[in-house]
């Protein structure tokens, strides 16, 4: 059987893609899969940062060995002119911590992305640009990159755009539990006293939900062109 796994941070960056999926949980991994008697598409997602990218890529390991791996998510813009909600699959991965350069079997232009291990302000989305010649920003691809060259197994990485390097948004660092999960109802009570993040926030939530529809598109696009395994809404159909 051939195993194709995708990793995320979050359930809302695999909505699109796992719509009608069978999902599970265990030891604070959420899973969901597609098998018939040849082939088996597992996703799933532990938390935001590379600890928790790597816990996932762990648990999906348990079952059996992988044959090829993705990393998806959402990602934020390093330059302007990089829209909010579209994908992008990207060229290569770079480590910010190590400064550790990562291929992709298959990308789209000359787009890099660089892992950083914390949400990146403004500020930090710039000096990461400048640094690196990096277009996009995310908090695992990175070590999922990482155990794929280990294991030679090909790897691909889609990013969705949920904000734009001039976006006016809240520091999201201090709402990120040990285990990488977003504390989401601390953060809510948090923003309810602060108005004036109120439309960046529902932009931000607006273009993550496009991004993660043009994520599940890119990859069928990569996995399936000739839309054999896919329903008429255009997201795989149960292949039993």
């Amino acid at each position: 059987m051939t195993r194709t796994a995708f990793i995320a941070a979050l359930p809302g960056e695999l909505k699109p893609f796992v719509r009608g999926w069978p999902h599970s949980a265990r030891n604070g991994v959420c899973f969901w899969a597609q098998r018939d008697a040849e082939e088996e598409w597992i996703c799933a997602c532990a938390g935001m940062g590379q600890n928790a990218a790597t816990r996932a890529f762990a648990a999906i390991e348990e079952g059996g060995p992988i044959d090829l791996l993705f990393s998806l998510g959402w990602a934020g813009a390093l330059r302007a002119g990089i829209a909010a909600g579209s994908a992008h699959s990207v060229a290569g991965v770079i480590d910010a911590r190590t400064g550790e350069r990562f291929h992709c079997d298959a990308g789209a232009g000359d787009k890099w992305l660089v892992t950083s291990p914390m949400v990146a302000n403004r500020a930090e989305k710039m000096r990461l640009a400048r640094t690196y010649s990096a277009s996009l920003v995310d908090m695992e691809a990175a070590a999922i990159a990482r155990l794929a060259q280990m294991r030679n197994i090909p790897f691909y990485c889609v990013k969705g755009v949920s904000d734009e390097l001039g976006d006016n948004l809240p520091d999201f660092n201090g709402f990120i539990g040990p285990s990488g999960q977003f504390q989401a109802a601390r953060f809510t009570l948090f923003a309810l006293v602060r108005p004036w993040f109120w439309l960046s926030l529902l932009r931000m939530g607006e273009n993550g939900r496009r991004a993660a529809e043009g994520i599940a598109q890119a990859v069928l696009q990569i996995l399936d062109p000739q839309g054999t395994t896919r329903t008429r809404n255009g997201y795989p159909d149960r292949k039993r």
